[in-house]
């Protein structure tokens, strides 16, 4: 099944990207970000949706940053969406988010640690918006078939399902790329997310850790094993980002990678 957004369609013969900054920082990032990267998938031919969270409810310690706050937020995502013209793509965390985020939001998506929430699901469908759910690190691909449930039986069958690899032992996660051939065959787009695959989680005790060396080379095979869609985490400057930021990519490294998915998208297909 393809999905149609905006002026294209995710799912087709052409490479779609979900990227931007962790957490919402400031307008400029945004725009700054926004900007660059609709330059990018215009020049190379890929369909493009803007990523950033509002709030980022589970971190490491009561202490980390969030996000600006679901108000402010949305205000943020808006203005990007008018001003550089593309769709928006951010996480819900609670039900009664859904409705006033689908306002401005084309894509809910749903957190790999609250796949299951049936409430959010089902609240997340009935909005009409496509649903991208991220597969929990603990669940196998083929569990995400009772997910995909949950939504097409409250009405909506404009899916999405995200594989961002699956916790091996302690602080680790490693990605199985037979997820993406299992998950498609539900009949609905994949989607790798490259950036959340190298995290380690918890690894610096109040913070989580990553290594942002491996995210092209996961990209790369995500393509190879049939993904017909990647998501990216990027910052102008990750090292000072306020969220993630050792699995965020360089925002004037997205140009290179992506060049190099869409080359093995294309081959592929």
């Amino acid at each position: 099944m393809t999905l149609k957004l905006k002026d294209f369609e995710i799912g087709t013969d052409k490479l779609t990207v979900l990227a931007g900054p962790c957490a919402i920082e400031s307008l400029d990032i945004m725009k700054e970000t926004a900007e660059k990267l609709k330059n990018v998938c215009t020049k190379l031919g890929i369909n493009y949706v803007f990523k950033s969270s509002f709030d980022k409810a589970n971190r490491s310690s009561i202490n980390s940053y969030r996000g600006l706050g679901i108000e402010k937020g949305l205000e943020y995502l808006s203005i990007i969406k008018k001003e550089f013209e593309v769709p928006i793509v951010t996480d819900i965390h609670l039900p009664e988010q859904a409705g006033i985020v689908a306002e401005v939001a084309d894509i809910l998506q749903i957190p790999a640690f609250l796949c299951r929430q049936t409430d959010l699901l089902v609240a997340a469908a009935k909005t009409g918006r496509i649903v991208n759910i991220k597969k929990g690190q603990f669940l196998a691909p083929e569990q995400m078939k009772s997910l995909v449930k949950k939504v097409e039986d409250s009405g909506n069958h404009k899916i999405m399902l995200t594989d961002r690899g699956v916790t091996f032992g302690y602080n680790n996660l490693v990605s199985d790329f037979r997820a993406i051939p299992i998950m498609k065959e539900f009949g609905y787009p994949v989607v790798f997310d490259a950036t959340h695959s190298v995290q380690m989680p918890g690894s610096n005790g109040d913070s989580t850790g990553g290594d942002r060396r491996f995210v092209p080379v996961l990209a790369k095979c995500a393509m190879a094993a049939g993904a017909d869609v990647l998501f990216f985490e990027i910052h102008p400057n990750p090292d000072k980002a306020l969220c993630d930021g050792a699995n965020m990519l360089f925002l004037k490294d997205a140009e290179n990678v992506f060049e190099k998915c869409k080359e093995i998208f294309e081959i592929v297909r």
